[in-house]
């Protein structure tokens, strides 16, 4: 059986604008791969609720889970939620359990919880929270969306929360050579190679390393041996492969 396939959904001008380096992709990527979940698409969108509405019906039905980051927060271009809560046409308010958790966070701290600091306990009908042991404000799990928060010390945590209740599939494993020759030298014998070898991916990435032109040949499959076989093969069409 393939491995489950996941998408991911970066929501925020800040991202589009380049004021914000998005670091939860690159995070989620390594452990979706752990898990043995292949992440499939990566797309970001504005603060727009029709883009985020769109976005989550496409992707929620091309894949088998769908992560988003950005939005959850309690200021007004905070409009995550209810997009997602539209996108399955569910209705969307504060809830019980979510005010209870943030009530508790705000009393700790001798802090009030306002109205704005309320709108992150709106919660679609029918989701179930996730947890968020640094800020409190929780996530939720939509169908097979799970919702989240931009920040990457809070995704974190949120991705170490919900990772253990999805059913990943064997961890994709890879090895690289090093080739100090240019992609099209070597473009012909590894198209044939890729072709012979249907059960593993190889994908070329060129570099320039001191005016010498090469690239990085990287392999990738949940088999082992299979990549070993692949990789012997590539050292013997390539001997200065390094």
């Amino acid at each position: 059986m393939p491995n489950p396939t996941a998408a991911m959904l970066v929501i925020g001008d800040e991202i589009l604008s380049g004021r914000t380096r998005d670091a939860n992709m690159h995070y989620l990527a390594q452990e979706l791969t752990k898990h043995g979940i292949r992440l499939s698409e990566v797309r970001i969108v504005p603060d727009d609720h029709d883009a985020i509405v769109g976005a989550v019906q496409v992707l929620s039905a091309g894949y088998d889970t769908v992560f988003t980051s950005g939005g959850i927060g309690p200021t007004h271009d905070d409009i995550t939620a209810e997009a997602v809560a539209d996108a399955f046409a569910v209705p969307i308010g504060i809830r019980d359990d979510a005010r209870a958790i943030l009530q508790e966070h705000y009393d700790r701290q001798g802090s009030t919880l306002n109205e704005a600091r309320l709108r992150m306990a709106r919660i679609p009908e029918g989701a179930s929270l996730i947890d968020n042991p640094v800020s409190a404000a929780p996530g939720f799990t939509l169908h097979n969306v799970h919702v989240m928060a931009g920040v990457p010390t809070v995704f974190q945590t949120m991705v170490a929360s919900v990772l253990p209740t999805l059913t990943g599939g064997a961890p994709l494993l890879s090895q690289s050579l090093r080739i100090a020759r240019g992609e099209g030298d070597i473009a012909g014998p590894l198209g044939k190679l890729a072709t012979a070898h249907p059960e593993v991916e190889i994908g070329s990435y060129p570099f320039i390393k001191d005016g010498v032109y090469g690239a990085s040949i990287v392999v990738r499959s949940p088999d082992g041996a299979a990549i070993d076989a692949v990789i012997h093969e590539l050292a013997a069409l390539f001997p200065e492969a390094q």
